[in-house]
């Protein structure tokens, strides 16, 4: 593969959607949260799930004071309990003494507090007779997507796991993945589907573990739904969890890796963890919150690594997110808030780069408006250089790259005057849509981006520094 051929990859509407959100968040709650388990098992009464607080604004206040954009919810977890009054199973909410629509009260609480709403739907089900029949299970299966695609409003999100065990009748089903793929294409355009779906690929781990070098553009064979699903996690396994992602899948779009590839595809990266040790709500961790720096360091490789954060946070049985979790998620969007408030390009005294091509505005990287800088001939390396009249204190050096355009840098440096002379104080490989780079407590009068390998000429949306 060429240059030329690898930028003709880009993303589609619905992906480069998903990526711009960057930080959203995952909800797990079921019959799980009342038994007391991480995976039910069906066999549950529906009377055990009886939140005496439900409140889904509360979990949309904490999501959105946290920095968060969306929110997944877990409509149906591998026990087949339903969060709504599904038409098509008894195991639901509507034979339990809360007799709510929490999918609904969820989807409208996120519209009022101005956040999208996304939904988990687990194809394995172990309360349902039909799994393991082929056909009619796919039927019942797609006539619950249904009914969420059609009943909640503008779905952002379908999340579907790799989960494959045997029913109640002992048997496994073979997913019909295309199927579903076409009834969410049919009824929720916009919606990306992710994990085992085109669209958004899971980062290989539950840990918050991220790759130094993320690629967007990856072979295709990435997307093969069958082998997500035997290397998802089949049982409750808390080892599983905490993996971190294999030494063999460290590069997926490397020059290297894709010269021999015949066919390549936009699959951008999402990073999933849970802010306790569990994805449901157990009390013997409520002292096991995520510690704030443990939740920083996710965020900066995630976020400022090119790809996506899902946070989960589990309601309790009061059907609330617990106080420690609230508290720490107000702790990192004061963090994320107060870091990335003050971008210090606004006080620049020159910004010095090669002059651009027609329709394009280096003074953007100020402005920060929905043009970039492309510049008009391929230098090499390309150079910007930044200059304040007086020394600055740099916490955070933030780059992003015109996706529409491709993922294009291949490796860059930062570099900042340092008692006279230029002095590098990173090398980094891919951008994509943003990376963070701490420059922990930097003091300098200059600073300059060099791009030092790219495929074709980078193109820049955002370059930006933070005090």
């Amino acid at each position: 593969m060429t240059d030329k051929e690898l930028i003709r990859i880009v993303p589609s509407p619905r992906q480069l959607a998903l990526q711009k959100m960057e930080f959203y968040a995952f909800v797990h709650f079921t019959v799980n949260t009342f038994t007391d388990r991480e995976w039910g098992d069906g066999t549950e009464d529906p009377a055990v799930f009886n939140p005496t607080e439900l409140n889904p604004d509360q979990w949309v206040d904490s999501i959105r004071e946290a920095g968060m954009k969306g929110l997944i919810l877990t409509c149906k977890h591998h026990d087949g309990f339903c969060l709504w009054p599904s038409q098509y199973t008894e195991h639901s909410v509507k034979n339990s003494p809360c007799q709510r629509d929490v999918v609904k009260e969820t989807a409208d609480a996120c519209r009022r507090g101005g956040i999208r709403f996304g939904v988990y739907l687990s194809p394995w089900d172990r309360n349902q007779p039909l799994y393991g029949t082929g056909k009619p299970y796919d039927d019942y299966f797609v006539n619950q997507l249904t009914e969420l695609l059609t009943g909640y409003g503008e779905i952002f999100s379908v999340w579907f796991d790799g989960a494959c065990g045997e029913g109640p009748n002992g048997k496994k089903q073979v997913y019909d993945w295309e199927r579903y793929y076409q009834v969410i294409r049919s009824l929720q355009p916009g919606a990306c589907i992710h994990v085992c779906g085109p669209d958004i690929r899971w980062c290989g781990n539950e840990a918050g573990d991220t790759r130094p070098s993320e690629w967007s553009v990856v072979p295709r064979r990435t997307m093969d739904t069958e082998k997500i699903a035997s290397l998802s996690q089949q049982e409750d396994n808390e080892s599983f969890r905490v993996r971190p992602i294999r030494a063999q899948d460290l590069d997926l779009g490397s020059r290297e890796i894709l010269k021999d590839e015949t066919e390549l595809i936009w699959y951008p990266a999402e990073v999933n963890t849970s802010i306790r040790p569990g994805w449901f709500w157990h009390e013997s961790e409520n002292d096991l919150v995520k510690p704030l720096d443990r939740l920083i360091h996710i965020y900066l490789n995630s976020v400022g690594g090119n790809a996506t954060f899902l946070l989960n946070i589990p309601p309790d049985r009061r059907g609330l997110f617990h106080e420690h979790d609230v508290q720490r998620l107000k702790e990192l969007g004061a963090f994320l808030e107060s870091s990335f408030r003050d971008n210090l390009m606004h006080d620049a005294e020159e910004i010095d780069a090669p002059e651009p091509t027609e329709g394009c505005d280096i003074s953007h990287i100020v402005s920060e408006d929905d043009s970039y800088y492309f510049p008009k001939h391929n230098a090499d390396p390309l150079e910007i250089r930044v200059r304040w009249k007086r020394p600055r204190t740099v916490q955070f050096a933030v780059i992003r790259e015109h996706l529409q355009l491709s993922q294009r840098i291949e490796q860059f440096e930062l570099w900042a005057e340092q008692k006279g002379s230029m002095v590098r104080l990173y090398q980094g490989t891919t951008v994509g849509n943003k990376r963070i780079v701490p420059l922990e407590d930097c003091v300098t009068s200059a600073v300059m981006l060099r791009i030092t390998d790219a495929r074709g000429t980078p193109a820049i949306e955002t370059l930006a520094f933070y005090g």
